[in-house]
C-alpha cells in the first residue's frame, strides 16, 4: 500500500490565493477535470488531503478501453475477458464482450496528474463561504469550484451513514495470484450485496460490499479471504454512494462520488468518475476560454448528469430486487442469463452508460511554463 507522504508540521505552511478554477479532490474525478483544462491557460489549483495517488479507496478495476483512452496503460496490472459468478448452488462463467483490467492506483493517478498543468497542494477542505473554500492551511477562492471530494459532499448538502443511500465496502490485499475475476452472490457473506476477488498480478483484492450500510462487512471479508486461503491483510474500505445526486448546487460543480456518480448494483465508480469528470472539465474549459458563461456551464453540466438518471434508477431497482430472489432460484437465473447473446447485449448496454469513446480524443496538450511566460 502507498506510504503516507502528506505534508506535516512545519511543512504545512499557510496557503491562499485566487484562481480561475479550484478543484477539491485529486482522485479519479478531480484529475479527469484537471486533465480537460490542460493548455487552456487557466489558473487551476488542485487540492487534496493526501498526495496524488496516496490513498487507494477501491478495488481499482475498469474496462480496459477506458484505461487505454485515458492514456494510463502503464498502470495496468492484469486483464480479464471472463467474469466468474459464484452462488451457493453453482458457478457460471461469462465470456465478456469487452475486457476489464485491474490497475495500480498510485501509478494511474500519477499518470493522470502528468496530463494536467494545474498547481497542487495538500490541504483538508473544511467547508466554504460562497466560492471561497476553507482549508486547514488557509482560504482559496475561484469563480469555478469543483467538489470531487467523495461521498461526504463537503461543499454541498451532505449526509451521514448509516441513514443514507450508501453501500459499505471493505477489502484485503494479500499477496498472491489468480487468473479469474470473480464475484460471489452468497448470503453467507452478505445478505444484500456481493463478494469479490480481483487479481492484480502480484496481489489479490478480496472484499465484500453490502447494499445495506448497517451490515458490518469485516467478519465476512475475513471469512471470504479464509475460504479462498488468502491472508486477511492490508485492509481498505469506504462508503459507496448508490444514488445519483444533483451535479450542481449553489453555484458549485460536483463530480464522482460527491454527485453519486457510482453505478448501483455493481458499485462501479471509476469509469463514471472519468466520464463525468471529463464532461465537467469540458464545460469549465468553455467558460475560461470565453465560449460560455458560468451559468450556462452549470445548466449544461447539470442537464448532462441528469440525463443519466433513468439508467441509474434501473440499476438501483435491480440492486433492490436481487436480495429478494430465493437462493434456489438465483443459480438457474444466472445460468440462463449466461447465454452469449444475452451477455453481449446486457454488458454492451452497461458499458454504454459511460462509453470509453467519450475519452478517445485524449487530453489537450499542456502548455509549457516558457510558453506561458511568453504569452
Amino acid at each position: 500500500m502507498p506510504t503516507r507522504r502528506t505534508k506535516r508540521g512545519a511543512e504545512r505552511t499557510p496557503i491562499a490565493g485566487d484562481y480561475d478554477v479550484l478543484i477539491c479532490g485529486a482522485s479519479f474525478a478531480g484529475l479527469a477535470v484537471a486533465r480537460e483544462l490542460a493548455g487552456s491557460r487557466a489558473r487551476v489549483m488542485l487540492i487534496d488531503r493526501y498526495e496524488v495517488g496516496e490513498r487507494q479507496t477501491s478495488a481499482c478495476a475498469a474496462p480496459t478501453e477506458w484505461l487505454v483512452n485515458m492514456g494510463v496503460q502503464d498502470s495496468m496490472r492484469q486483464t480479464f475477458d471472463e467474469l466468474v459468478i459464484h452462488t451457493p448452488h453453482g458457478t457460471s462463467r461469462y465470456k465478456l464482450p469487452f475486457t476489464f483490467t485491474t490497475f495500480d492506483y498510485r501509478t494511474l493517478c500519477e499518470l493522470l496528474d502528468d496530463q494536467n498543468d494545474a498547481s497542487f497542494e495538500t490541504a483538508k477542505v473544511n467547508g466554504r463561504t460562497g466560492t471561497t473554500v476553507h482549508t486547514d492551511r488557509g482560504d482559496l477562492s475561484a469563480p469555478l469550484v469543483v467538489d470531487a471530494l467523495g461521498w461526504r459532499r463537503v461543499l454541498g448538502n451532505g449526509y451521514q451513514p448509516p441513514d443514507a443511500p450508501l453501500s459499505r465496502g471493505l477489502e484485503v490485499h494479500p499477496h498472491g495470484s489468480s487468473s479469474d475475476l470473480e464475484i460471489w452472490i452468497d448470503r453467507r457473506y452478505v445478505p444484500a450485496g456481493y463478494g469479490w476477488s480481483f487479481p492484480a498480478r502480484d496481489e489479490v483484492r478480496v472484499g465484500v460490499g453490502s447494499f445495506d450500510p448497517r451490515f458490518h462487512v469485516k467478519d465476512t471479508t475475513v471469512l471470504l479471504a479464509g475460504d479462498l486461503e488468502r491472508d486477511a491483510v492490508r485492509y481498505q474500505g469506504n462508503w459507496i454512494p448508490h444514488k445519483l445526486r444533483d451535479a450542481t448546487e449553489d453555484g458549485i460543480f460536483f463530480a464522482g462520488d460527491s454527485a453519486g456518480h457510482c453505478l448501483p448494483l455493481t458499485a462501479e465508480g471509476i469509469r463514471t468518475a472519468f466520464y463525468f469528470g471529463i464532461a465537467l472539465g469540458r464545460e469549465l474549459r468553455a467558460v475560461v476560454e470565453g465560449q460560455q458563461t458560468k451559468a450556462a456551464a452549470l445548466a449544461r453540466y447539470h442537464a448532462f448528469s441528469a440525463e443519466h438518471e433513468w439508467k441509474f434508477r434501473w440499476l438501483l431497482r435491480t440492486q433492490k430486487a436481487v436480495p429478494r430472489v430465493p437462493p434456489r432460484v438465483l443459480r438457474p437465473m444466472i445460468r440462463a442469463m449466461g447465454t452469449q447473446a444475452f451477455v453481449d447485449w446486457s454488458f454492451s448496454h452497461y458499458l454504454q452508460i459511460a462509453p470509453p469513446a467519450f475519452a478517445a480524443s485524449g487530453p489537450p496538450a499542456p502548455v509549457r511554463a516558457d510558453e506561458t511566460l511568453a504569452a
